[in-house]
């Protein structure tokens, strides 16, 4: 067993990128995700792994110099909260459009606008369908727990070098705030063992230098650069969906939601339990690629399916698609900050679905 703690979510996200080997974090401060920064700073990580840390000027700053640090083939991570994710978007596209691997985590703050500090789930769009510019996606990591939290920053990397694609951890307000017991990973060395014939070190003997830019001004090769970066998308609908299953070997209904809202879910499927209402949820943590799959096979099984989600209706989307048509789905969410009870989505269960 590794080394226990009773950690906030963000302090968990900072230890993990320690331990992770993170070469640098460049970030700047916004509630609710603050935290990520100070920890590390606190930690004197510079002296303690040699990683180097910087608040920078802007969000945009920060990205950039995730840009720079990624293309040397450094482990590099950022994170903000929603609106400072909005200004990172142009350099996620960036990287994206170069092959970069990187981390960024946003711990969803409500909007649109400034909006509140409060908890959402507002920004799955942002991060499943692009968010920036051009035909490119992100890896996004849901974590429901403040374990989930660790254990996701080594993932993150993982994926983000075997991919050469950013990847977010997209968090809420909830997860980054609450404190739980965490089981830490030991350390692993900064230094790993991938495909560096991408980065860009210069001109060596053995080859010329490199230069990274997701600027091609041939239109034919440009293309073929899109469709190459297409085929990516589609091994790691192949190889790297995730998700998780609960209660769902009897269901006559069931629940989709991630993050916080998966474990507010997971109380209300054992109060329906208690009245004789069969319900399970799929939770998934991969939001990019999706279980559509996953999500279309326990459809066949089920009179209806509840999106359950901190925003006026956006993951719903994605499971209809998945559905296409073959029982009803609806969204339950709430917004400004409010969360969602157990009983609440139990009442609206059964006001959907059974009590008409």
């Amino acid at each position: 067993m590794g080394e226990l703690r009773l950690m906030k979510g963000n302090e968990a996200i900072a230890e993990a990128a320690i331990r992770a080997g993170a070469d640098a974090y460049f970030g700047y401060p916004i509630t609710p995700q603050s935290e990520i920064m100070e920890y590390l700073a606190s930690q004197e990580t510079h002296k303690r792994t040699g990683m180097v840390l910087l608040q920078a000027e802007s969000e945009i700053a920060a990205i950039n110099m995730v840009y720079g640090a990624a293309s040397t083939g450094k482990k590099a991570i950022t994170s903000s909260s929603s609106p400072g994710i909005s200004l990172k978007m142009e350099g996620l596209s960036y990287m994206a459009g170069s092959e970069l691997p990187c981390v960024v985590v946003n711990v969803v703050r409500g909007g649109p606008g400034l909006g509140t500090i409060q908890p959402s789930q507002a920004d799955y769009f942002q991060a499943t369908k692009g968010g920036g510019h051009g035909d490119y996606h992100l890896i996004v990591l849901a974590p429901s727990s403040v374990q989930e939290m660790s254990d996701f920053v080594k993932l993150g990397f993982e994926l983000a070098f075997k991919y050469r694609n950013p990847v977010m951890i997209l968090s809420d307000g909830v997860i980054g705030q609450m404190m739980e017991k965490v089981e830490l990973f030991d350390p692993i060395p900064r230094v790993t063992e991938f495909d560096q014939s991408w980065v860009a070190t210069g001109k060596t003997p053995d080859r010329e230098r490199n230069i990274v830019t997701s600027l091609d001004l041939d239109p034919h090769k440009m293309e073929q650069h899109n469709r190459d970066i297409m085929a990516k998308y589609e091994r790691m609908k192949k190889e790297d969906v995730r998700y998780e299953e609960v209660d769902c070997d009897d269901i006559d209904y069931l629940f989709v939601a991630y993050g916080s809202s998966a474990r507010i879910c997971q109380k209300a499927i054992k109060l329906a339990r208690e009245e004789g209402i069969r319900v399970g949820l799929i939770r998934p943590i991969t939001l990019f690629p999706f279980p559509t799959k996953e999500i279309a096979h326990l459809g066949d099984r089920v009179k209806g399916i509840l999106s359950v989600e901190l925003n006026t209706g956006q993951m719903v989307e994605d499971v209809r698609l998945a559905i296409n048509g073959k029982v009803q789905v609806e969204h339950y969410g709430r917004v400004g900050g409010v969360i969602h009870s157990p009983i609440e989505l139990l009442e609206a269960l059964k006001k959907t679905f059974i009590t008409k």
